[in-house]
């Protein structure tokens, strides 16, 4: 039964949160604790002690820096329009989802290297972020040691204290470890939960922040549209060269959009972060169509 409902299961979040956006603020405070209980139970269900970088971690770092910066400077030669090429900068530069082993696993990408892969590429964010917000938004003047400081503390809160605890768990208690590993499946609801909160406050801004710029978040969503097809495409040529497609598309395709919307409501035109509620909203469907397709090849 729950194989048959889970690929309703993003899309019925997605629908929920736009349904109730002005009352996804009060759950905000939830988002930590939902967010937490994602990655405990994923990095409980792999050996850390497996985790190891591979090529396909750098040729995915490369595609991130080099194509946000490309992506900006093609953007604004060609519009002069400060929120479209911030809103592609963003859509590219934005960190993988913290909990991109959930849907990545139920597609059967393999959960080392998704993980590995979820540290890299948040780490690199967290370094590479301040020095092109540094050239790039409306916080030049903000010196990178506070600039960096300032994303890492998002990201290592997330990261790095649920990490350790499954560091602690496998080391010392690895029955407690095994009996939260038996309950990883739970982690995919959790993130529809995550979606509805995180989605449903980024349509409330649209609609309270909108009148008078329709017609650039008209054009922010043709820019998720494409950048979201040509993520997911190239995370998969890679992952196919270097053997998992899924991984690979995952890992390129699918963005922490809470945190692309914090960076770009800290550094970048607040408008901008229009671009990855639409982002979310494609990446999600895609990944529901995924789910379902990988359901539906497998009962056959």
């Amino acid at each position: 039964m729950r194989e048959k409902i889970k690929p309703f299961v993003l899309p019925a979040a997605i629908v929920i949160g736009t349904l109730t956006h002005s009352y996804c603020g009060l759950m905000a405070a939830a988002m930590p604790y939902v967010i937490f209980a994602i990655l405990q139970l994923t990095f409980c269900a792999v050996d850390i002690r497996s985790l190891k970088p591979t090529w396909m971690d750098a040729w995915l770092v490369a595609f991130q820096v080099i194509v946000s910066v490309g992506g900006y400077l093609g953007m604004f030669a060609l519009t002069h329009n400060p929120i479209l090429s911030e809103g592609l900068l963003i859509c590219v530069l934005c960190p993988v989802a913290s909990s991109t082993a959930v849907v990545a696993c139920q597609l059967g990408a393999d959960r080392v290297r998704v993980t590995t892969y979820t540290m890299i590429g948040n780490l690199m964010v967290a370094i590479v972020a301040p020095i092109v917000f540094s050239f790039i938004g409306i916080n030049q003047d903000m010196p990178f040691i506070d600039s960096f400081w300032l994303i890492l503390k998002r990201i290592a809160s997330v990261l790095a204290i649920p990490f350790f605890i499954a560091v602690l768990l496998q080391l010392f208690l690895p029955k407690v470890n095994g009996i939260l590993a038996k309950w990883k499946g739970a982690a995919f609801y959790l993130w529809a939960c995550a979606l509805l909160i995180t989605l449903g406050q980024t349509i409330d801004f649209i609609f309270l922040h909108g009148e008078g710029n329709w017609a650039s978040i008209g054009w922010l969503a043709v820019i998720a549209l494409v950048v979201c097809a040509i993520q997911f495409g190239v995370g998969k040529a890679l992952g196919r060269r270097y053997g998992d497609v899924m991984a690979g598309g995952q890992l390129l395709g699918q963005k922490n959009s809470a945190m692309g919307i914090w960076m770009s409501n800290t550094y970048l035109t607040p408008l901008a972060s229009c671009v990855l509620a639409f982002y979310s909203i494609y990446q999600n469907l895609f990944n529901s169509w995924q789910i379902w397709r990988y359901a539906k090849r497998n009962t056959k």
